[in-house]
């Protein structure tokens, strides 16, 4: 099959072919009948499908789940020919859809069906509810959604809310954490690296590979003519760190994860960090940096765009510009002045900033964006594209030591 998939209909076709995957076993024990039972389970039982089998037991129930987010034919409804989608607007019926989908489906199908459903279905306002933010399965895209939300939550639901958040929060800190601090802290001894360092200092490695040319065959040994160490970076390197990003309602995961990184940066001791968010205004979190939850609850949102107000601010809190990495986030929809963003960022970078323009920070892939503004910056030599969490260590890493960025083209 060829063709343009809507985006639309993404949803649906993966969760039918989970449902194709991840169903009992064939019925009646012929191959030509399980063939027909896995078509119809990934077509949605429209008139038109051919298969003419009928589902019962557990591929029944699946199969119902999902024309209720889907309807009949499954993708985007066809007027006149599918019937609408059947969750309704109650509280309790959604939970326990909910309910089935995850007993029915791996975690990753499930949270799609809930974005769906948020989308399609009109169901954020029903996330006001604690009994339905207990039901679902917490991810980013949820995070997203309720941070949305809570200006309107009611009390009863702003705790439940906040638990959904820490745990989405938790995972993701055990999952970047580590590898972040690794990744960091030795671009960071690389950095603060001297040429008369400390015998406790010397990176023996880069020594002996320095010196290969004094070895003395009748000895078997080198004599190192040049040393090479590493600074003592924890007490003498101190670098800035801005994290400056877009809250616009486009960059929903992309603010959950700069406060993950955020948090993860302002505890190494080695490095300071500021955390600012803007829309048409600008919100100074970094007071907030020990506890993510709360940056993410500071945070609104929607709104407009002015990255220019944004890099003005981030620009008169920097002391030390050569030892500053200022990170943007953000799809480059300026709402602001065009030429005073670009202008600010050259002085920036003609002051000594190592200046990061990231597109999104999130699993997704780079968004829709301005490119424009992107090839503006580009020619300022900072590169603009979209990151993913996994990368985002390894790019902190090469502007911390101001060599290449591995932005993807770089392969």
């Amino acid at each position: 099959m060829t063709g343009h998939v809507p985006r639309q209909a993404t949803g649906h076709l993966s969760a039918r072919t989970a449902a194709r995957t991840t169903s009992t076993g064939p019925e009646d024990g012929g191959a030509a009948q399980e063939r027909l039972r896995r078509w119809r389970l990934v077509l949605g039982g429209d008139p038109a499908d051919g298969t003419g089998h009928a589902l019962s037991g557990r591929d029944a129930a699946m199969d119902g789940a999902l024309t209720a987010l889907y309807g009949k034919g499954g993708g985007t409804p066809r007027p006149g020919r599918d019937r609408a989608a059947g969750l309704g607007a109650s509280a309790p019926a959604v939970a326990r859809w909910l309910g089935d989908i995850r007993s029915y489906f791996p975690s990753s199908v499930v949270q799609v069906m809930q974005r769906d459903a948020i989308d399609r279905l009109g169901l954020a306002t029903l996330l006001l509810e604690p009994e339905m933010l207990e039901a679902v399965e917490a991810d980013v895209h949820l995070v997203g959604t309720l941070l949305s939300l809570h200006q309107a939550m009611p009390d009863t639901t702003k705790e439940t809310a906040r638990s959904v958040v820490r745990k989405v929060v938790e995972d993701l800190e055990k999952r970047l954490a580590t590898r972040t601090r690794a990744t960091v802290t030795g671009a960071l001894d690389r950095s603060a690296r001297t040429g008369r360092p400390r015998h406790h200092d010397i990176d023996w490695n880069r020594t002996i590979a320095a010196n290969l040319k004094h070895y003395l065959p009748e000895h078997r040994t080198i004599v190192p003519e040049r040393l090479v160490g590493y600074g003592r970076a924890a007490r003498s390197v101190k670098k800035e760190v801005v994290l400056c990003v877009d809250q616009s309602g486009s960059m929903a995961a992309s603010v959950v994860y700069a406060s993950v990184f955020g948090a993860v940066l302002a505890s190494m001791r080695s490095i300071d960090t500021r955390l600012v968010v803007f829309d048409t205004a600008v919100v100074d979190l970094t007071d907030q940096l020990d506890d993510p939850v709360d940056v993410l609850f500071g945070t609104r949102l929607g709104g407009g765009t002015d990255i220019n107000r944004a890099l003005a601010y981030c620009q008169s809190r920097i002391t030390r510009p050569a030892d500053t990495v200022v990170v943007l986030i953000s799809d480059l929809y300026e709402g602001g002045i065009r030429d005073e963003m670009l202008r600010r960022v050259a002085a920036m970078k003609s002051a000594g900033v190592e200046f990061v323009a990231l597109l999104a920070l999130s699993d997704e892939g780079t968004p829709a964006y301005d490119r424009d503004h992107a090839a503006s910056l580009a020619a300022l030599g900072a590169p603009a594209f979209g990151c993913t969490p996994d990368l985002f260590p390894e790019v902190m890493a090469a502007a911390l030591e101001r060599r290449p960025l591995p932005t993807p083209d770089a392969g």
